[in-house]
């Protein structure tokens, strides 16, 4: 006979769990060997946030359905920050999580886990026992997956010790993924009219336009629409010259222009929030402006739309692009050869001047992310930590398409980013793994420093160290006490090397030739480049960010 945790481990491989992230207790340990021998991939990281993380990133840039394995209790709660985020993200996500026997009440590991996971947006589901086992999986299996929603499948000690029959580990699986939904004709037509009485159209994309790439910029060049997307899309139209970049708090001033002059925006996939947005400022007053989603539910909940319509992104570009061929509707609009130039010269803020703040000892964080961008390989996929600093790595590091870019501020924890930039190197392993993060957020999750060694992951961990929470510096001023937000100096390079990293401590431009010599080495493991970076009175985004607290 096999167990439950056999059953579950098995399931979940044969319903093609692309990879499984965790710290393993007692209670999680066999369903985590169950995984392993079924052929599922197991990452062990130091700690469950940092876990979750990692599960949550390789989601969202493999395309694959990713889990995190925690022992019962206390490893729930440890991962519970990293979850929220991939709740709030809408990350198909699952949470194997061990729980306390279903008559143990007075077990020290005992905890409304149900409770905790609706908390933070989570969706609680359980394993029952032997007899409903499997297709407990798999509703929750197609709960992640056909909702786009992170799923805590709590499995008590008592029921993974259960037996079962070895005949459930080959049953048939019924887990075929509904089509996506295609737009009603009538509402493309209405959204055809809609172009056509434009004269400056935009075409944003967010998290649900991601791998509709090319559909997006056919019907972008037939509307004569500019291109932009949210951040969590940001690469999604790398290389086309209407692409205006990042719409938000990190757009540049031509871009911010550009976009609150746009006299219609179709937001796709986009759930049109306040950083999308920039509290409103971007989209202008007389603006018509259309909401493309799957879900409802998201169509209007943002902000008011002119036009709602239910649809697959790639398969409504498609619909509009065949109806307004249909019409004889390709005009320039918005397009013209002399705005692609002065997108290509002021698009993004690496093209924009601004003062060199750089001392001897200290480095405008402008000038850095600017030079790595030109040392750092190309094909790379840049996670973000959060931050004053966020912006630096996020505009001034190019990416060549969506799945080289990673960010995780649904929630805006920092300390996450680590854990991320692991989850997105395994779910890209072709490309080289950056990371941005603040001296404080690394801090905060050191201990994965250790998994990206033992891993021998290239990973380029780019430290904005202002020896402070740089955030809250700026946002009181230095009028405020800031003692409790104000650190010494900590030479983090010479930590990184006590984990069996490289490091290095960067001043000036000069000291970014051992950047150069490590990546020229095929590296086999992590570099952290410690930058004592100079005050930027506060970065451009974050007067923005503050304003929702």
């Amino acid at each position: 006979m096999s167990t439950v945790a056999e059953l579950v481990g098995t399931t979940l491989a044969r319903a093609g769990l692309g990879h499984v992230f965790g710290v393993v207790g007692s209670g999680n340990f066999h369903l985590t060997n169950a995984l392993r021998a079924a052929g599922v991939p197991f990452t062990a990281m130091r700690h469950e946030g940092g876990a979750a993380s990692a599960a949550d990133a390789f989601s969202r840039m493999s395309g694959t359905l990713a889990a995190l394995t925690v022992h019962q209790g206390c490893g729930l709660t440890q991962a519970m920050t990293g979850i929220a985020e991939a709740a709030k993200s809408r990350t198909p996500l699952l949470i194997l999580a061990a729980e306390a026997g279903t008559g143990d009440v007075t077990s020290t590991f005992r905890i409304d886990q149900d409770a905790l996971a609706r908390g933070v947006g989570a969706i609680p589901q359980r394993v029952h026992s032997a007899r409903t086992a499997l297709a407990d999986v798999l509703r929750a299996v197609r709960t992640a997956r056909e909702l786009h929603r992170t799923v805590v499948l709590n499995l008590p000690v008592d029921v993974q010790a259960q037996q079962v029959d070895p005949a459930l580990l080959q049953a048939e699986l019924p887990l075929a993924i509904p089509s996506p939904p295609a737009p009603a004709p009538e509402a493309v037509r209405a959204l055809a009219d809609l172009v056509a009485a434009s004269r400056r159209p935009v075409l944003l994309a967010g998290r649900g336009g991601r791998g509709a790439g090319p559909e997006l910029r056919e019907l972008a060049a037939i509307a004569g629409a500019l291109l932009a997307t949210g951040a969590v899309a940001s690469g999604l139209f790398a290389g086309d010259p209407f692409d205006l970049g990042i719409s938000g708090g990190f757009s540049s001033p031509l871009t911010a222009r550009l976009l609150a002059e746009a006299d219609l925006v179709i937001a796709v996939g986009s759930a049109l929030n306040d950083w999308t947005t920039k509290r409103g400022a971007l989209i202008g007053s007389g603006a018509v402006l259309v909401q493309v989603d799957t879900d409802p539910a998201a169509i209007g909940a943002q902000r008011p739309v002119d036009l709602g319509v239910l649809g697959d992104a790639a398969l409504t570009a498609r619909a509009l692009t065949e109806e307004l061929r249909r019409r004889g509707d390709d005009a320039d609009r918005y397009r013209s050869p002399e705005l692609a130039a002065r997108i290509a010269d002021r698009g993004r803020w690496r093209r924009v001047p601004t003062e060199d703040l750089s001392t001897a000892e200290r480095i405008d964080p402008r000038v850095l992310t600017a030079l790595l961008d030109d040392i750092l390989p190309a094909q790379r996929i840049v996670s973000i930590d959060s931050g004053n600093f966020m912006g630096y790595p996020s505009q001034y590091l190019a990416v060549p398409d969506e799945n080289g870019f990673c960010m995780t501020q649904a929630f805006q924890s920092i300390g996450l980013g680590l854990g991320t930039a692991i989850g997105a190197a395994l779910a890209r392993p072709e490309r080289m793994p950056v990371l941005g993060t603040g001296d404080g957020g690394f801090l905060m999750a050191i201990s994965e420093l250790e998994t990206a060694c033992r891993l021998g992951i290239p990973l380029a961990i780019i430290v904005y160290d202002d020896a402070a929470y740089g955030a809250e510096i700026h946002h009181f001023g230095a009028d405020a006490e800031l003692g409790a937000v104000t650190f010494p100096d900590t030479d983090l390079a010479a930590i990184a090397r006590g984990y069996g990293a490289a490091g290095v401590v960067v001043h000036t431009p000069a000291d970014l030739a051992g950047v150069q010599t490590w990546v020229d080495s095929d590296p086999q493991g992590p570099l952290v480049i410690d930058a004592k970076i100079a005050s930027d009175g506060g970065a451009w985004w974050l007067q923005e960010a503050f304003a929702q607290h």
